[in-house]
């Protein structure tokens, strides 16, 4: 259907826009200025703040004909209105007439800005907002430069009032323009924050408890257009112009944000230079200009505190630093001695650079690469992931999406907001979970399914969708007529309440439902895996293979275990106990982690923060991330390392820098051919602007000047539809389950260093339904007794009625080493057999 377009004229230029679209959109697309405070083209139209006066003239219609009024010239009549009107909230007209900057509308505009700053504190000189705030730049655009109120009438309220742990507030600068609210409330659904008082005691507050109890409030201080609302890591740190900036990709989940990494010489940290705040980097198909508050916030695990500085070998049983020759030599000596019995074992937080060198060194010695992060399916997500072009922002009527096993708002953030809001544009959501999520309110179709069914369930739903319907019934028939009658589909699969070989199951499940509702390959259409790490997929895609059964015994058998980026002792002790076996042991790491201190040899790894390279998000984007920091001395990047090694070894390794690393993976991995670090650089305007001279109207938040990374094309690897090849085990039929479920804030080792999260990290609890506590005799918030993997472990227990009968919850990374769900035995502390 062709949209509907509108031709206007605004200050003198000609401008056609779709019908529908506000002045100041109109405005801002044909380069013209329109001052706003409380707009924002990602929030709905309020028209609070009147910044955005203009003056609006409309062809005059013959009141009897219909017909325009023509001049003598033959040209149609403008007739402006007595009053100014506000350009936010007013959508375009044929044939209007604007002037955004005759004398009546700057002198409108003028007072406006006189208003806002009778109750405005004037402290840009120590203001955290000086120099990137729009109230700043506006009075001095149209401001007069001095006051006709008294400063001793000015309302003077409460700084620095905490609405949460992350976010303070400080009431003087407050001009009331909504946008944090509205932001709550439209975007991420989180109403947590609102206006309370009126007039000019109007005031913020927050609603909820713990106060401000969102995983997106950070966002509120990049559209905030004044310096109200300040981060608990950035208030008073620094001077927006004192500041660097690198742009990054987010390592934290598989969803690949775009961020922006500003840094400073701290002259009381020994004049290193340090990480001063992360704030969002707009791309407009991954993260639009948001991100989440464990994006923003957890970034200190890559700081220098506690990091390792030098090679350490094993020496009569003990760790002893050592030089890097001595190290490298250690090394080769003991892989040499191991070749054709070694396992390479890394994490998916690894760049694909050193993936891609790992694996070609572990393959060099006839081992097998094998990747920590215990889900699998990624070969279904190389042929059947989405088609190039795919973006989650064009969903709409017409397309449907399902999501099956993942809490995306705990697992992915910015894909569970970018979902609820292609909901609100009209696309069909189908929720498969066995229990309820936050993605639920937002469904149009809801299946709940037991833990161990989740494949059925899948399976059942393309049966449905085949033979139209089939047997199916009740939702189940629903949302397979949905699905069915849909253009497009996309589904997300994750890994709760699936081991290694079901999550295989799942994997395969979702691709035949792709494959039998047509449309692989093209946009908006295909699998997107919810993977546990920032570049699961980009280990995959270099050759490795997820964390399969017997992997203790295969880690305990070789001669040599070689680990990457990964933590297995700290994970699993059955892994512990296995690597102790291995004869010759080598880890690379940023900390000396549990791991690290049972290796024969350890080489210092660089952060992410401190070198380049590249990440394969779940939705098969690769994308670039720059350094933002100089290195810690002694430490160098994991690929350098490898090929370091690998020529001590006889290998061949020509990459003598990242961008060579990447030429070698394009020329031999499949799906990568003809990526180059230049083609990840390119970029293209954006919609809409942000950052620069765009700080009124689009906030802080970074424009991408350094790269929007490319989606790669499906690779046909023959990954067969049909039946999965094995079924989940039923769980909760007897007794009591275990299961693993993933939140956002949790305790791992890349979380708990940020200490502005601290108290919103995932308790060290189980939870259970309040029936299966009354059934073992458990009290909410007591402490119990479980026995995992033949230890004994005491903890609080929490009664949740959206618990499944028959499972307890137990969120990772916890210091607890549960991966998949696993039967217990439970009972207060205390409690005796009989």
């Amino acid at each position: 259907m062709t949209e509907e377009k509108v031709t206007l004229t605004i200050q003198g230029l000609e401008v056609t826009v779709p019908k529908g679209t506000m002045v100041v959109d109109a405005a801002k697309k044909a380069g013209v200025y329109i001052p706003v405070f409380c707009y924002h083209p990602k929030l709905g139209p309020v028209g609070m703040c009147r910044m955005c006066l203009v003056e609006i003239g409309r062809p005059k219609k013959d009141r009897q004909t219909g017909e325009w009024v023509v001049d003598d010239r033959g040209e149609r009549v403008i007739e402006f209105g007595p009053k100014l009107e506000i350009a936010c909230a007013t959508e375009v007209g044929e044939g209007w007439v604007v002037h955004t900057t005759s004398p009546k509308a700057l002198e409108g505009q003028r007072q406006i800005i006189e208003y806002l700053l009778t109750s405005h504190p004037l402290d840009c000189p120590v203001c955290d907002k000086g120099g990137e705030c729009p109230l700043q730049e506006l009075t001095m655009d149209f401001g007069s430069g001095k006051s006709r109120f008294l400063y001793d009438e000015k309302m003077h309220l409460q700084k620095h009032v905490p609405l949460g742990d992350l976010i303070f507030l400080d009431r003087e600068r407050c001009i009331q323009c909504g946008r944090c609210v509205r932001y709550q409330e439209e975007v991420v659904d989180d109403p947590v924050i609102g206006f309370e008082q009126r007039g000019r005691s109007l005031q913020i507050v927050t609603y909820s408890d713990p106060g401000f109890n969102s995983y997106f409030s950070g966002n509120t201080t990049d559209i905030c257009p004044v310096g109200a609302l300040t981060s608990a890591d950035f208030r008073f740190e620094a001077r927006p112009w004192e500041l660097k900036t690198s742009a990054t990709v987010c390592p934290h989940c598989p969803v690949g944000c775009n961020l922006t990494v500003s840094t400073r010489r701290q002259p009381n940290d020994g004049g290193q230079v340090t990480v001063q705040r992360v704030m969002p980097r707009q791309n407009e198909s991954i993260n639009e200009i948001w991100i989440c508050d464990k994006g923003r916030f957890a970034h200190h695990f890559a700081g220098r505190s506690g990091r390792l500085t030098q090679p350490m070998i094993r020496r009569d049983g003990e760790l002893v630093e050592v030089g890097w020759d001595e190290a490298l030599e250690t090394a080769a000596k003991g892989l040499k001695a191991s070749k054709g019995s070694l396992v390479g074992l890394a994490g998916g937080r690894a760049a694909n650079e050193d993936l891609f060198a790992f694996h070609r060194l572990v393959e060099g010695q006839g081992g097998r690469s094998v990747l920590a992060d215990e889900m699998a399916g990624g070969e279904w997500v190389k042929s059947l992931g989405v088609g190039q072009g795919t973006n989650l922002g064009d969903l709409a009527q017409g397309d449907a999406v399902l999501v099956v096993a993942s809490d995306l708002r705990e697992e992915a953030p910015i894909w569970w907001l970018r979902l609820k809001q292609a909901a609100d544009r009209g696309a069909t959501l189908v929720v498969a979970h066995p229990r309820p999520t936050r993605l639920d309110k937002h469904a149009a179709h809801t299946l709940r399914y037991a833990y161990g069914h989740g494949v059925d369930t899948v399976s059942e739903l393309e049966k449905a969708v085949k033979e139209g319907q089939g047997g199916a019934r009740g939702e189940l028939a629903a949302a397979a007529k949905a699905i069915k009658s849909a253009e497009n589909l996309l589904v997300f699969f994750g890994r709760e309440g699936l081991d290694l070989a079901s999550s295989a199951s799942m994997a395969a499940a979702c691709g035949s439902l792709i494959r039998a509702k047509g449309g692989a390959g093209r946009p908006k259409n295909g699998l997107i895996a919810v993977w546990p790490k920032s570049n699961t997929q980009g280990a995959l895609d270099m050759g490795f293979s997820p964390a399969m059964e017997g992997l203790g015994a295969a880690l305990q058998e070789a001669k040599a275990v070689y680990v990457v980026a990964a933590d297995p002792v700290a994970e699993d002790p059955t892994w512990a106990a296995a690597f102790e076996q291995a004869k010759f042991r080598i880890v690379q790491e940023l900390f000396l982690t549990p791991t690290a201190r049972m290796a024969d040899v350890i080489f210092p790894a660089q952060s992410y923060l401190e070198r380049e390279g590249t990440y394969t998000s779940g939705e098969r984007r690769l994308q670039r991330f720059y350094p933002a920091t100089q290195p810690v001395p002694g430490t160098r990047a994991d690929w350098e390392i490898l090929r370091d090694l690998g020529r001590r070894l006889g290998l061949s390794f020509d990459a003598a820098t990242p961008a060579s690393v990447l030429r070698n993976i394009a020329s031999e991995v499949a799906g990568y051919e003809g990526v180059s670090y230049q083609a990840l650089a390119q970029v293209q305007e954006q919609w809409p602007p942000v950052g620069g001279d765009d700080l009124y109207f689009g906030g802080t938040s970074y424009p991408n000047l350094q790269g929007l990374g490319v989606q790669l094309p499906l690779v046909k690897n023959g990954a067969k539809p049909g039946k999965p090849n094995a079924g989940e085990q039923a769980i909760g039929a007897d007794g009591l389950w275990l299961v693993p479920v993933t939140r956002l804030l949790d305790r791992g080792t890349t979380v708990t260093p940020s200490e502005v999260l601290a108290a919103r990290l995932q308790a060290r609890q189980i939870e259970v339904n309040p029936q299966d506590g009354q059934r073992l005799g458990l009290q909410d918030g007591a402490e119990v007794e479980v026995s995992i993997h033949g230890q004994t472990e005491h903890l609080p227990v929490v009664l949740k009625s959206d618990v499944p009968l028959g499972s307890a919850l137990l969120p990772r990374s916890v210091g607890l080493a549960v991966h998949e769900p696993m039967k217990i035995e439970i009972k207060p502390v205390g409690e005796r057999e009989a």
